[in-house]
């Protein structure tokens, strides 16, 4: 894909776009967002300092540089931003729509590691705007990613610090590759995010192997923001700077092309000759001698599990097999129909659909399938797993909700929370992350004491291929003894990380 790749000048930013070259994307312009009138900006969303600098990026990559000055303020800081006018995110979004309009550009790099805050505001911009956010080091463990950044070639130096253990007069203009045995020790000691994603440090890259000149810092005068005695807040601010040409073999030698683990884990994961070894190995485990197809010639109206103490209900055998049209997508809407009709009928709503399994009979239906599938659930949809099964003579999807909704009363000082992990970038930590699902979704009961009512984790990996998995593990009875079985294999072969009811 085209990708423009956002850039603060800072370590994160600059890796991620060597992270979107090796996955085999194309970095066709930047885009920087800038203060107004001060280095420092009071931002949620941004790195500011070191701006001054940014410029040199376009010609150390010989690539258009997009720049916007930031007007608006942190306004909308809930945990799921809804479009707000004067926020600073909307400067994004006006900035990411100029470039689109310009470069043609299909993807946005975006460098975050932790912050839910920043990734959930990236991905809202790029969902408006058509544009697939890559964020290919969200959730990487940052010990072992610093280590693999500097291993690369990224040189950087700290610009800012503002953590305990980091002074501004002794560490700002250090080498990254000269601080990473020290901020180790750090973060064994206090806890410091190894990366800085606490804001204990920031960083600026003068070079990398996709630079095609390197960044020199002629002079800089340090600023010190905060005179805490114990952890003061100080940055570089740079009055003199200047590229220097790069040998043309150190050029060339580094481009890490092919290097992107994302591929790999993709195909290891849809493997059907290993898959078909985990069900030989696990076919002993499953009792129930029903499969989907033995189900032809028997009723196919959907049923009902009776309501848990605690507000759960699945509704089974969700399908579109007497719709009129035939195709996938006829049969997808007819399927949505009819769990609509459930629905009303117990009273229940869209929004408590928590997860849902969904049956294809062909994988290959599966883009088709999604296009209607995303038409019915908005900002935090249900956790999903997506896998291909024997249907019946006739029928391409079958699929089972699980819904939920409270059902105790309130106690003083008690609310009830639901809270979605729905990651839309493609990482390494979700490389097939084609939505829309969340991976997880929590339902709890918010106390003083905080007790969770239990996580519902759903799959990162959609869209995997069990075809040659055994019958009876891929059986879809009503009955609620094969359904957890099911659950239970399901869960194994995917490598959900728990499942709470």
């Amino acid at each position: 894909m085209k990708v423009v790749a956002l850039i603060s000048g800072g370590k994160d930013s600059c890796y991620n776009m060597m992270q979107c070259v090796a996955a085999g994307h194309r970095i066709v312009a930047l885009a920087n967002l800038r203060p107004a009138h001060t280095d420092e900006l009071d931002s949620y969303m941004y790195q500011t300092v070191g701006h001054q600098a940014i410029e040199l990026y376009a010609d150390a990559m010989e690539l258009p540089l997009y720049r916007r000055t930031i007007q608006g303020s942190s306004l909308d800081t809930s945990r799921n931003y809804s479009e707000t006018e004067g926020d600073e995110v909307e400067d994004l979004y006006q900035l990411l729509h100029l470039v689109k309009e310009k470069e043609g550009v299909e993807a946005v790099s975006v460098g975050a590691i932790l912050s839910d805050y920043q990734r959930v505001r990236v991905e809202n911009v790029c969902l408006r705007l058509g544009l697939q956010p890559l964020a290919y080091l969200w959730r990487r463990h940052q010990e072992s990613l610093l280590s693999e950044m500097i291993s690369s070639d990224l040189r950087a130096i700290l610009i800012k610090v503002a953590a305990f253990g980091l002074d501004p007069e002794k560490h700002l203009g250090k080498p990254l590759a000269d601080m990473e045995p020290y901020l180790k020790q750090l973060s064994q000691k206090y806890g410091v995010h190894i990366c800085g994603e606490g804001g204990e440090y920031e960083t600026f890259t003068l070079d990398c192997p996709l630079f095609k000149k390197k960044i020199v810092i002629d002079a800089a005068e340090t600023v010190i923001h905060s005179a805490d005695a114990f952890a003061p807040v100080g940055y570089l601010r740079f009055t003199k700077m200047h590229t220097e040409n790069k040998d043309s073999d150190v050029v060339a030698r580094a481009l890490p092309h092919g290097s992107c683990p994302c591929q790999n884990a993709i195909d290891k994961m849809t493997e059907e000759v290993e898959y078909a070894d985990q069900a030989e190995d696990n076919q002993h485990k499953f009792t129930s001698n029903c499969d989907l197809s033995c189900q032809q010639g028997h009723d196919f109206s959907p049923s009902c599990s009776s309501r848990s103490s605690r507000g759960y209900q699945w509704i089974s055998g969700i399908n579109a097999l007497k719709s009129k049209d035939a195709g996938i997508q006829g049969q997808t809407s007819g399927a949505f129909i009819q769990l609509q009709r459930e629905l009303d009928s117990r009273a229940w709503k869209m929004k408590n659909i928590i997860l849902v399994h969904l049956y294809v009979r062909n994988m290959e239906d599966f883009v088709p399938l999604n296009e209607i599938y995303k038409k019915h659930f908005g900002t935090n949809p249900p956790a999903r797993v997506c896998v291909q099964a024997p249907l019946p003579a006739g029928l391409l999807l079958q699929m089972d909700c699980l819904l939920h909704d409270w059902t105790e009363p309130l106690e003083e000082g008690c609310f009830h929370q639901r809270e979605a992990l729905h990651v839309q970038s493609l990482s390494h930590w979700a490389p097939a992350n084609i939505g829309p699902y969340s991976q997880a979704l929590r339902v709890r009961l918010q106390h003083s004491h905080l007790r969770n009512r239990g996580w519902l984790v759903g799959s990162s990996t959609d869209r995997l291929n069990l075809v040659s998995a055994t019958k009876e593990s891929v059986c879809l009875s009503r009955a609620a003894v094969t359904r957890t079985e099911n659950i239970k294999y399901i869960v194994q072969n995917l490598e959900i990380i728990g499942f709470c009811m």
